[in-house]
């Protein structure tokens, strides 16, 4: 069994020393697309040998083992020149007639990337650490799979990539709480590294009892992304986890108009961290109706996966409070989302959840299409003892949230209020202006702290009243 962990790192090493990939964003980008030929190309043996009728849509000479297999073999400008001449555009340009999804899924990986390295070299030292794992070894592949996960969640410190990383502990809980089951239809509309994805995919797995369950995942789990970097990570992801064939579309989920999405489009399930804090492009939002339209892409989002639930449909989002909150476009898609779902349940999170790469404060959001808002529950999610923020060593946990899974499904659904959970009927929330923003009533107000200007401009303040008041009560008794 390969030392997984140790390749990896000595593949980064020797990138490192290369002029083409001096930034982490690129080496990320150079050992993206040469992990998911090498991982493509061990599937495509392992389909082979068990498909006689399978036909790899990777010319015979472009495997990763005709060119890159040999320790021995070309390295240098020559294999420079065969990467960049030969490899790259002619699976960039790959024969789509068959429409068939694996051919499309490698031209839309090459077609999406370059070869950044420089020196054929360092580029043929690389090839053979990769070429020490096995991912046809079972045990080098679930390996493979633990160091992926850490490889994906460094996308967020990798320069202008900005990927969000959901943590592990929050997709699985997501999963968990909305329980997709066999045959349903399940979305990503924003799958980035396809984290959602493949905790649906643990699930579903582990539920399954016959074969025909197992085959069917592969189709009933999809997912959207149109950054070419996520979308090949995000592929390769779902490879890792026995997916041949990922689901995933590439392209803009908000670019199509929201009008041409017809019943067949609709799903049973959407879990989704949706890109917020940035501004749509294309000018994108006009795509949705007039009353609905924003730059804000959370909030685009939202509309669209409320639009892309079928009636009875479930759905666990992440928010930030910016759009509990807000007049407006902001408020009318929040009353599309009470009056369209049951919003029964948020999860408040503390703001370090995102850190060290965000410390934007945000939500969990589970709501049902097809029935009005009645009540939302809330439930804080507390930091655990001793702590004072998440960080990047001190990641959320699964295990935190077993408190709540204790009380979501407590008393056969009958929930109670306690210190960390209280319920807000609908006639509150529509008086308030559908601000879902609503704080925890059982804790007490933080003491603020106040600097030493600030103290004096209160009492500055206090003065001035005073003076007001004296003056008010010296004109009276004249």
């Amino acid at each position: 069994m390969a030392n997984v962990s140790g390749i990896v790192k000595s593949a980064r090493k020797i990138m490192r020393q290369d002029t083409g990939t001096g930034s982490d964003e690129l080496r990320i980008l150079q050992l993206g697309w040469m992990l998911f030929l090498k991982i493509f190309s061990d599937k495509d043996k392992e389909l082979e040998l068990m498909d006689d009728n399978y036909g790899s849509p990777i010319p015979a000479e472009l495997h990763w083992d005709e060119w890159a297999g040999d320790d021995e073999g070309m390295t240098g400008d020559e294999l420079l020149q065969f990467v960049d001449r030969k490899l790259f555009p002619t699976l960039s340009e790959i024969d789509l007639s068959t429409a068939k999804r694996r051919a499309v899924l490698v031209h839309e990986v090459f077609a999406n990337n370059y070869n950044y390295m420089k020196s054929g070299i360092h580029l043929r030292q690389v090839i053979n650490k990769l070429n020490e794992i096995d991912f046809n070894n079972s045990k080098d592949l679930h390996l493979f799979g633990q160091i992926y996960e850490t490889f994906l969640s460094e996308l967020q410190s990798a320069g202008t990539l900005g990927e969000f990383y959901t943590p592990r502990a929050i997709t699985q809980l997501m999963t968990e709480m909305v329980n997709p089951a066999h045959g349903e239809t399940v979305l990503d509309p924003a799958c980035g590294t396809g984290g959602f994805l493949t905790a649906v995919i643990e699930h579903l797995k582990a539920s399954a009892s016959t074969v025909a369950e197992r085959e069917a995942i592969a189709h009933n789990v999809r997912g959207w992304e149109y950054k070419p970097l996520p979308y090949m990570l995000a592929n390769t992801n779902l490879i890792l986890h026995d997916i041949i064939t990922p689901n995933i579309q590439f392209g803009d989920s908000l670019q199509r108009p929201l009008s041409e999405y017809s019943r067949k489009d609709r799903v049973d399930v959407i879990i989704a961290n949706p890109p917020f804090g940035g501004v749509v492009s294309n000018n994108n939002e006009n795509n949705f109706p007039q009353t609905y339209r924003t730059k804000e892409s959370a909030d685009l989002f939202l509309i669209l996966m409320i639009h892309l639930l079928k009636d009875g449909g479930r759905a666990a989002i992440v928010l930030p409070d910016g759009s509990l909150t807000g007049d407006g476009v902001k408020q009318r898609i929040r009353q599309k989302l009470l009056e369209d779902c049951n919003l029964h349940t948020i999860v408040r999170l503390p703001n370090s959840v995102f850190q060290p790469y965000a410390s934007v404060a945000t939500n969990l959001l589970f709501f049902t299409k097809g029935e009005p808002t009645q009540n939302i529950w809330y439930y804080e999610h507390k930091l655990p003892e001793g702590y004072k923020a998440y960080s990047k060593t001190k990641p959320i946990q699964l295990a935190e949230f077993d408190t709540l899974k204790s009380w979501w499904d407590s008393n056969k659904g009958k929930r109670e209020a306690n210190e960390q959970a209280w319920q807000v009927d609908i006639d509150t929330i529509k008086a308030n202006g559908y601000n879902l923003d609503i704080k925890n009533p059982h804790r007490a107000e933080e003491e603020k702290q106040y600097s030493s200007i600030e103290l004096l401009d209160l009492l500055h303040q206090s003065f001035a009243k005073g003076d007001q008041l004296l003056e008010q009560l010296r004109k009276e008794l004249v």
